[in-house]
């Protein structure tokens, strides 16, 4: 679909002014294609990977003077299948100019849009997976469901001179079309599909396991029992409407991609690899504003899965850096995947060809009540003062093939910020033997098993905690050292520990120190006469399973340390590289640390892995509930009190007209 950003909605999309870290318009990502093709590096076979915004260097101040003039850049990437080479180019949009043309060797890209719906329909006709699946007992080759599975790597044969860009397909089969898929996995048979001449290059078939028996519906039209009876003939009963009003309008102001709410600022990006971005957040605190982060984005996430049989061990997927975020991006629906006020952001990308293709809706925002913010009884007088909490939510949740995930940036009204991702869709399914339990994985019905895996993703947050000078400390508490100061044997401190460079930038976490990480400004000083700070604190944190000797512990290096510390640099945006499909070899963040950058009093960068551990669960079938995985920044010392005080009270309802009546506390609770 080719779009006039002229006709977009509110989101900000449209042409206009724009402020230089806005995404592309639709128009802007056309210009840009078009000045590429038109320009002498332009060939027949070259399609555009990604085209996004070249995002302007920092300034001093961490924002942007809107009368000072910015080019406006776009960054595209480029793959030509007959050269077999990877493109890199920036362009000046306004001036028609590439500023930069740079070939990339020996790199693959993430794939093409055409990629995720061409390669069924060559596998399909395939006359070597057609015997493969008569085996099985398969004639109808139109109810298979064959997902594009990124080639992982399986030795130095996936990756020489002149290789071709290739997947791994695997089969699934439907009963019916729309069918859930998933339910039937053709266990055995891998595809090796080549990319740039869209064939089968080779078939593997390691024996006929026979197709599950039962089917894992969770639509209605197709939920029958073995009988052939509806399984379930009506909704659950008692489930009364909620209803989320804001009868005076949201609290929020937006201004194109610009976000005011409350005491924060923040501006919204949008890319086809990140998907979501967040930028230059600040917090007015007593009439003046105070930066906290100029960036944070998603910078990569990994699956690798715990399985050694011949469909399952080379599953080891890059979401983002092979098919990446903002392509993935769901259309969002008011009442089902966003609920309240809000307010949507449209997402632009790009096709293969140049095209602006647009995403409606592709980021919500709205608020959300969260509970008690603080709350104190004074039992001598019997008053109360209770105040609620709220944040502004920002989500994204993106498709990729049988997984949803939700990208959640919350903003609460006590100055602190959390990260959170929602893990849900349909597990990636293997087939046994009637009666063989999987050694790798669990049984979620008769003859499906879910393989054990794990989910790791790595959050980008350049930070600017009172501006761009910053230092990080591991902070641990640890039983008091001194025997003399400690005779009740109760004591305990906290331990300091400057990241002092990038040679030790690799942390990771101590559950028996209660370990967090602290970014200080140590040119700023709170009333205490300590340098202001925000600190990193973790949510759940899941074993590595990955194992040293596997291609998978090489190509995702970033998720052996919990927390790694860089100093800023321009061109590091991704914990895996740049590119990683099809490749072996470290890169990102162990390429970042190699200089040993000073880390004290500078601009810093934190490169946060999370995890979600996964050993499957029958009630993980046929669609998984949520699973939640995140961690939260929070303000130590960079206020001189509470920020949260200034929260009104809730207008008069229930406990405050309890609270105004005089009754007593006892009965107050009763009432409540």
């Amino acid at each position: 679909m080719t779009l006039d950003s002229t006709v977009l909605s509110s989101s900000g999309t449209g042409d206009g002014i724009r402020y230089p870290l806005d995404p592309l318009s639709g128009s802007e990502i056309e210009s840009a294609a078009r000045i590429i093709t038109e320009s002498e590096y332009g060939t027949p076979t070259m399609k555009f990977v990604m085209i996004h915004l070249a995002e302007p260097e920092k300034t001093p101040s961490l924002t942007f003077d809107p009368s000072i003039p910015v080019p406006r850049q776009a960054f595209a990437t480029m793959y030509d299948g007959a050269a077999k080479m990877v493109y890199e180019a920036t362009v000046d949009i306004v001036a028609g100019v590439i500023e930069s043309w740079q070939p990339v060797p020996g790199r693959f890209p993430s794939y093409l849009v055409e990629h995720m719906t061409g390669v069924e329909e060559k596998v399909r006709a395939d006359p070597r997976w057609q015997e493969a699946m008569r085996k099985r007992g398969v004639t109808d080759f139109d109810l298979a469901m064959v997902d594009p599975w990124p080639a992982g790597y399986y030795g130095a044969q996936d990756h020489y001179d002149n290789s071709a860009l290739i997947c791994r397909p695997l089969t699934f089969m439907r009963a019916a079309r729309s069918e859930h898929g998933y339910a039937r996995p053709v266990e055995g048979l891998i595809v090796t599909f080549d990319l740039d001449a869209m064939e089968v290059i080779e078939i593997e078939d390691h024996g006929v396991v026979p197709l599950p028996p039962k089917s894992g519906n969770y639509d209605p039209r197709f939920m029958f029992d073995e009988d052939n009876r509806p399984a379930f003939t009506e909704f659950r009963d008692g489930v009364k409407p909620i209803e989320i009003t804001q009868p005076d309008g949201p609290s929020f102001t937006v201004d194109g991609w610009n976000v005011q709410w409350q005491k924060w600022s923040l501006r919204i990006g949008f890319n086809p690899r990140e998907g979501v971005t967040i930028h230059e957040v600040s917090y007015t605190d007593r009439g003046e504003t105070r930066p906290i982060l100029y960036r944070g984005s998603l910078s990569e996430m990994v699956v690798p899965y715990g399985d050694t049989s011949p469909t399952h061990w080379n599953k080891n997927v890059f979401d983002m850096g092979e098919v990446g975020m903002g392509f993935s991006a769901n259309p969002l629906t008011l009442g089902c995947d966003c609920l309240g006020e809000i307010h949507y952001f449209d997402g632009t990308v790009n096709d293969s060809n140049g095209n602006a293709v647009v995403i409606p809706n592709a980021i919500c925002m709205h608020e959300e009540d969260y509970g008690i913010s603080w709350k104190h009884t004074d039992f001598r007088t019997d008053e109360v003062e209770v105040r609620r909490s709220r944040r502004l939510v920002v989500s994204m949740i993106c498709t990729v093939g049988n997984y949803e995930y939700g990208f959640f940036w919350y903003f609460y009204n006590d100055a602190s910020i959390e990260v959170e991702v929602k893990l849900s869709g349909v597990l990636t399914t293997g087939a046994v033997e009637e009666g063989e339990l999987p050694r790798w994985g669990k049984l979620v019905a008769p003859g499906i098993y879910g393989p054990n895996h794990q989910h790791f993703f790595n959050f980008r947050l350049d930070m600017s905690v009172d501006g761009a000078k910053n230092s990080v400390y591991e902070v641990d508490s640890i039983p008091e050292p001194d025997p003399e100061r400690n005779p009740h044997k109760n004591a305990w401190i906290t331990q300091d520990t400057l990241v002092g460079s990038e040679a030790v930038g690799a942390r990771d976490w101590n559950w028996n120190t209660g370990r967090y990480w602290k970014v200080t400004n140590p040119s700023k000083k709170n009333e205490l006469g300590s340098p202001v700070a925000y600190k990193l604190v973790p949510r759940e944190i899941v074993p590595v399973m990955v194992q040293e000797g596997s291609y998978i512990y090489d190509r995702a290096k970033f998720v052996q340390h919990n927390l790694w510390v860089t100093k800023y640099e321009p061109g590091e945006k991704f914990a895996a590289g740049d590119y990683m499909y099809q490749s072996a070899d470290a890169q990102g963040l162990p390429e970042f640390i190699a200089d040993d950058a000073p880390l004290e009093d500078t601009d810093v960068v934190l490169w946060y892995t999370l995890g979600a551990h996964h050993i499957v669960r029958p009630e993980d079938w046929p669609v998984m509930p949520c699973a939640y995985a995140g961690f939260h920044l929070k303000p130590i010392g960079f206020f001189d009190g509470n920020p949260a005080l200034d929260i009104p009270p809730t207008p008069p309802k229930a406990c405050h007209s309890a609270h105004h009546a005089g009754l007593p506390v006892a009965t107050r609770a009763r009432e409540s």
